[in-house]
């Protein structure tokens, strides 16, 4: 039976076997891993753990099973630094904080990524000083579980230093360095990550490209345009993603700049743009988010994507946001053409049709439409129950050339 299978039925006693008997390093390797997902504190998956963190004699089956005990949380991790350097798994978090900073110049590779991965459970960042030291560690594992520490501690302090791994010569300790900038998350640590978006790496260059949203500043557009070429369709639909946050949390002195900006950049965008922004417009549940998205679908939308973009847009003329409404009118208006008419002929057909999705269909109706349309409101001025409705109807024909 696959691994895979045996992760879905939560197999354990079969996953030791193979982590155990297995002749194949890679077998216990992504058995170790598994593990560390499935087990929930068991006494006999943490002692199989332990034993093949200090006796397997591969370093990279070690690494998992250091890593699967930090997934299991709980004492696991600690427990394995007791038995292997002495250290106490009860006591104050401060004494014990010390006892894992110690530790991190142990030795053995494995001892210092376990101390490691201890010291980011805990989060202390009185430990910071020590895991930045741990970034030059000679061990490429260690590095990046003191990456990763320094992520989840979240002290700015880290960033100068997390910054120089992002040009390690090993690339799980750049995707770490990366990772770990961006849960930091200020302005000094995202912006060694702008370069980032260009790593060799397809995993650094995802997680630079989704940390790049939440810069505040102009200087993450032209990279996150850049990576919209990326050979990778996830890093390109994540340059989607930031790029739309990137609008959402653009300082109000600089939005507009930024929104005329990338709506420039990305005039006449292909299916690999909109197919994104359409998703995020259709079920994104943030009202910046989709305000954001109707306004730049507009602007951006070219032939390749078009009809999907005007049906999410009509479809978000009945938002609860009324600014996402606004905004999905005025980029109707942008788009134009028979189909924009089309759809919006029917949707006032509908009788289910908010009325405020009403009006706004048939103000975009008076920019756009032609002769159907103001047939269509003609007698809607006659039959219209709500009064905004009829004041919209009564100007869109007004625009087409008034009544007939």
């Amino acid at each position: 039976m696959s691994l895979y299978q045996l992760e879905k039925d939560g197999d354990v006693d079969a996953l030791l076997d193979h982590l155990k008997l297995s002749d194949s390093a890679s077998i216990r390797k992504r058995a170790a891993l598994i593990l560390g997902n499935v087990v929930d504190d068991e006494p006999q998956a943490v002692d199989a753990l332990i034993n093949a963190a200090q006796t397997d004699d591969d370093e990279e089956v070690r690494g998992a099973a250091i890593d699967a005990l930090d997934s299991i949380g709980g004492e696991a991790l600690e427990r394995l630094v007791g038995e292997m350097a002495g250290v106490e798994a009860d006591g104050a978090d401060w004494v014990r904080a010390e006892a894992f900073v110690e530790t991190l110049s142990a030795d053995r590779p494995e001892l210092r990524m376990a101390a490691a991965n201890a010291l980011r459970q805990l989060g202390d960042s009185g430990a910071l000083p020590a895991l930045v030291e741990a970034l030059d560690d000679p061990s490429p594992r260690v590095r990046s579980r003191a990456a990763r520490a320094c992520g989840a501690i979240g002290d700015e302090r880290a960033s100068d230093a997390l910054a120089d791994r992002l040009s390690d010569p090993a690339g799980p300790v750049r995707r770490e360095a990366a990772d770990a900038l961006a849960a930091i998350g200020t302005d000094r640590a995202l912006s060694p990550l702008l370069g980032a978006v260009d790593d060799d790496t397809e995993e650094v260059r995802y997680a630079a490209v989704m940390a790049l949203g939440s810069y505040q500043g102009a200087a993450a557009i032209d990279p996150l345009i850049g990576a919209l070429d990326d050979p990778s369709e996830t890093v390109r639909r994540a340059a989607v993603f930031s790029i739309v946050e990137l609008l959402a949390a653009a300082p109000t002195e600089q939005s507009h700049r930024i929104r005329e900006t990338v709506a420039d950049r990305l005039q006449s965008a292909d299916r690999s743009v909109v197919d994104p922004l359409v998703e995020l417009l259709t079920e994104s549940r943030q009202p910046r988010e989709r305000r954001n998205v109707a306004w730049l679908l507009g602007r951006v939308a070219g032939e390749a994507g078009r009809a999907d973009a005007v049906e999410a847009l009509v479809d978000a003329l009945g938002a609860d946001d009324g600014t996402t409404a606004q905004f999905a009118a005025t980029s109707l208006v942008e788009l134009g053409g028979e189909q924009v008419e089309a759809e919006l002929l029917d949707l006032l057909e509908d009788p289910d049709c908010p009325d405020e999705a009403r009006s706004k269909a048939v103000f975009v109706l008076g920019k756009v439409g032609g002769e159907r349309a103001r047939e269509q409101l003609e007698g809607m001025l006659d039959r219209a129950d709500d009064e905004e409705v009829r004041k919209q109807a009564f100007s869109a024909l007004s625009k087409l050339g008034g009544r007939r």
